[in-house]
């Protein structure tokens, strides 16, 4: 008698290093954020806020203001180099 092991979907096991750029650039988009300096209103400095997949979310005049709003947000700041 042969038995055959099956695995559900959340129970499989992957390696990250496999990933592919879009499948990475999506991983954590809702919990991750990072900030960047920009400037916004002819010129005028401010913080942007973006999410991990680079998508523009908002702008603080101040960095301390823009982790603020992300941890208000229960999303966890990131540092990008």
């Amino acid at each position: 008698m042969t038995t055959q092991v099956t695995r559900d979907a959340e129970d499989a096991v992957f390696d990250i290093r496999h990933l592919s750029a879009t499948q990475l650039a999506q991983l954590g988009v809702s919990q991750m954020a990072y900030v960047r300096p920009v400037r916004v209103n002819g010129g005028e400095e401010g913080f942007g806020i973006f999410a991990a997949d680079g998508t523009p979310m908002a702008v603080a005049p101040q960095r301390e203001l823009a982790y603020a709003a992300i941890l208000q947000h229960e999303m966890l700041p990131v540092a990008v180099h």
